[in-house]
């Protein structure tokens, strides 16, 4: 209950290098708001806010929104209605500019391609309301009476405009024709020769195009059969085959079909060295022993099956 009365009076605003911070335990910490609020920066994107007067009805703010939260109804006018603050002629009214802020992400793009910068985002960001159809504000300052009227002044301005264009006669002057003429004939560059005289322009290839002529039969003629040969026509020549198919196929099931050998390395045997007779053992050991020749290996020669 202590804490209770002493929190109706405010803490004095003390540092944090203050000695005496952390005994500071009594009174309000959090603000009274809305009679007190926190400092709102400049740059920051809250609720979006037009200036009519300067609006020149461009529709890149809704083209550029990626929500659809902008909604403009635009009527062209037939003369300059007025400038903006910055110079520019306003020659369109604008006879609906909605701002759903229900819809709006707050990305700020719509600000960035107005031209005349009248679409501005203020430092409001408390719009908390019970029904939600007032978060679209409404920036257009045309009564329903006028939307109607300057629709049907731009109706009957463009009916005018098409009877006079539908009543005058097309006739061409002499300047019009000459110019339509440029315009059908091509561009063709000139080309200057390069070099000496001597050497040969390139001729323009000029494909030649046969005349058709008219044939009896075109007249109506009956024309009797010629006795012209007529050109073969083109037959490609095929090989015979030595056998036909079925005398192939009765051979095949009359022979025996051949196995396949199985391959069996041939093992060389090693020649036993010869043994000396007794009478060469009986001579001096000093006498020179006749040489054995030796078998020459045998050359390898394939065998080679001969085709069917």
């Amino acid at each position: 209950m202590r804490h209770f009365f002493q929190a109706r009076t405010m803490r004095d605003p003390i540092g944090i290098k203050d000695d005496n911070y952390f005994e500071k335990k009594e009174g309000i910490v959090t603000l009274q708001y809305p009679f007190e609020e926190l400092p709102v920066p400049d740059n920051g994107r809250y609720q979006l806010h037009n200036e009519i007067d300067d609006c020149i009805v461009c529709d890149k703010c809704a083209k550029v929104c990626p929500v659809n939260c902008i909604d403009i109804e635009p009527v062209k006018a037939l003369e300059e209605i007025g400038k903006t603050s910055d110079g520019t002629p306003k020659r369109i009214y604008a006879a609906k500019f909605d701002i759903d802020m229900a819809k709006c992400c707050f990305c700020g793009l719509c600000t960035t391609v107005c031209p005349t910068e009248c679409l501005t985002m203020t430092k409001e960001y408390d719009f908390s309301v019970f029904d939600l159809t007032e978060h679209n504000f409404v920036f257009g300052n045309m009564s329903e009476e006028e939307v109607a009227e300057k629709k049907e002044e731009l109706e009957k301005h463009n009916a005018a405009k098409q009877k006079e264009k539908e009543a005058k006669p097309v006739v061409a002057t002499a300047s019009e024709l000459e110019t339509e003429e440029k315009k059908k004939t091509v561009f063709k560059p000139k080309v200057k020769n390069v070099g000496s005289d001597d050497v040969a322009k390139k001729p323009v290839f000029k494909p030649k195009v046969k005349a058709k002529t008219e044939t009896a039969e075109d007249k109506g003629i009956k024309v009797e059969e010629s006795t012209k040969p007529v050109k073969p026509v083109f037959r490609p020549k095929i090989k015979a085959k030595s056998m036909d198919s079925e005398t192939q196929e009765s051979k095949v099931e009359s022979e025996p079909i051949k196995q396949k050998p199985v391959f069996r390395p041939k093992i060389k045997v090693k020649e036993k060295p010869l043994e000396e007779p007794n009478d060469l053992k009986s001579e001096a050991e000093g006498e020179r022993k006749e040489e054995i020749p030796k078998t020459k290996k045998p050359v390898f020669r394939p065998k080679i099956k001969p085709k069917k």
